[in-house]
This record gives C-alpha cells, sequence and structure tokens, in this order.
C-alpha cells in the first residue's frame, strides 16, 4: 500500500501542480512563494509554476523539463537554475527581466544563436553552461570560440561556467589560469610527461611558516583566529559523532528481527 502511494507521489511530481507548491513551501497563495527548490522530482512539465509570480529564486535541476514557457510570467526571478534537465530552447527567458544568475549546464543546447534572446537581459551577470564539477556540459561548449563568442555577447557579464572574467580577482585568476596552461603545455612532449629529477623549490621549507609579529592587534587576531578554528574541529568531531551514531542506529532498524523459540 505505502509502495503504491509513493508511486502516485512521483507521478504527481511529472507536473508541477498546485498542490504540489503548497506542501513543498507550505504557502496557501501561489503569489506568495519567494523561494522554491523542486531538484530531483523527475518533474517534465512546469504546469501552474508561472502563477508564483513573486518567486525570486527557482532550483529545478535534475528534472526533465524540455519546455520553459511557464516561466516567462516570472518578473521578478534572479536566480534560476535548469541544471541537468533536457532543455535546447532558451527562448521564454527573455522576459525575465530581473534574471541575474542563470545555470543550464548539463542541457542540449547546441549554438551560441540559442543564447541571443537572452541578450536583452541587462541584470544577467552570471551564466554556467558547464560545470566542470559534476561533468555537466552542453554541446555549444565544444565550440573552441564558445567562451570568445559569450563574452563578446554579453559584455556586462562577470561570471561565465564559474569563472570570474571581470571585476575583483579576474585578473588574478585570469593570471594563475595563464601560469597553469604554460606549466602544463611545458610538462607534456609528444603527450608523455616530461620527467624533471633536478627540480628544487624555489622556496626553503620554512618560507611559508606564519611568522609571528609583535603587533598586539595581530597577536589578537591570530589569537581569534586559532579559537574559531578550535570550534569549527570540535563541532567537525561531533557532527562526525552524531552522523555515526545515525547511520550504526539506522543499519540496526534495517536488520530483521530474531525471535528465540
Amino acid at each position: 500500500m505505502d509502495s503504491k502511494r509513493e508511486k502516485d507521489q512521483d507521478a504527481d511530481c511529472e507536473k508541477i501542480t498546485a498542490v504540489l507548491l503548497k506542501s513543498r513551501t507550505g504557502e496557501f497563495d501561489l503569489e506568495s512563494i519567494l523561494f522554491l527548490k523542486l531538484r530531483g522530482l523527475g518533474v517534465h512539465d512546469l504546469g501552474c509554476i508561472g502563477e508564483c509570480i513573486s518567486l525570486e529564486r527557482l532550483d529545478l535541476s535534475g528534472n526533465n523539463i524540455t519546455n520553459l514557457t511557464p516561466l516567462a510570467s516570472l518578473r521578478l526571478l534572479a536566480v534560476l537554475n535548469l541544471s541537468a534537465n533536457r532543455i535546447s530552447n532558451l527562448e521564454p527567458l527573455c522576459s525575465c527581466e530581473s534574471l541575474q544568475h542563470l545555470n543550464v549546464a548539463g542541457n542540449i543546447i547546441s549554438s551560441v544563436e540559442s543564447l541571443h534572446c537572452l541578450v536583452s537581459l541587462r541584470k544577467l551577470e552570471n551564466i554556467r553552461l558547464k560545470d566542470n564539477t559534476y561533468n555537466y556540459t552542453n554541446p555549444v561548449c565544444r565550440n573552441t570560440s564558445y567562451r570568445t563568442v559569450v563574452l563578446e555577447m554579453f559584455p556586462s557579464i562577470k561570471v561565465l561556467d564559474g569563472e570570474r572574467v571581470v571585476g575583483r580577482g579576474s585578473d588574478l585568476y585570469q593570471l594563475c589560469k595563464d601560469i597553469d596552461d604554460t606549466i602544463k603545455a611545458a610538462s607534456y612532449k609528444n603527450g608523455q610527461l616530461i620527467e624533471h629529477p633536478d627540480c628544487k623549490p624555489w622556496v626553503e621549507d620554512s618560507y611559508w611558516d606564519i611568522k609571528r609579529s609583535n603587533n598586539a592587534i595581530i597577536e589578537e587576531a591570530y589569537k581569534q583566529f586559532n579559537d574559531v578554528l578550535h570550534e569549527c574541529r570540535l563541532l567537525n568531531n561531533r557532527a562526525t559523532h552524531v552522523i555515526s551514531q545515525t547511520e550504526r542506529s539506522m543499519s540496526l532498524k534495517k536488520q530483521p528481527k530474531q525471535y528465540a523459540i
């Protein structure tokens, strides 16, 4: 009976309904919903989600969505996660005039032209079409000029695929990336890693050691930092212990009961 009920609930999740939205948020009025997470529910039909006109943050990652038309009415939507779906057309998002962060990694967007509809979104500053952490990408990312074309298309963008391209830290990031690419290029010859047995460290082992200062302010800051670090370690140990106890308890519950006769 329980398994049948669970299957029915899963079937209901294939389409977003008012009942689903209210149960997930606790809101009686759909227009009152500001934040919504519907990750990994098997959703393929966005249903009545367009009625959540006050929605500001929406996570629909890990579903089977192909049609974004119901999102066109979400004028206040600022953060949208559509990663790991089956989306090829972003046209309905051109009406989301407040959109700032868009994640569509792990879909089937095949060309840069598919992104033209987003050019009118003046507040858009963060776009993600691929995510190396989860191995999400799009066919368009295979194009060698993809990054250059996207940056030209969106001159106001600050972050592309998780990499800061303008603003604070972008120059340092680019410098580190260039150094990394140069090192990789110099480390391989004919596809083989070149060994350098005579390589020596650039600095002495003690170079990175934190040197104590006589400045009272720095000393106090150093002490406070160590105190916080110590507390974090204690909390981590407690959390590990609680998780371990919980897992042990759950494993015991799953074991079949034995009766002595």
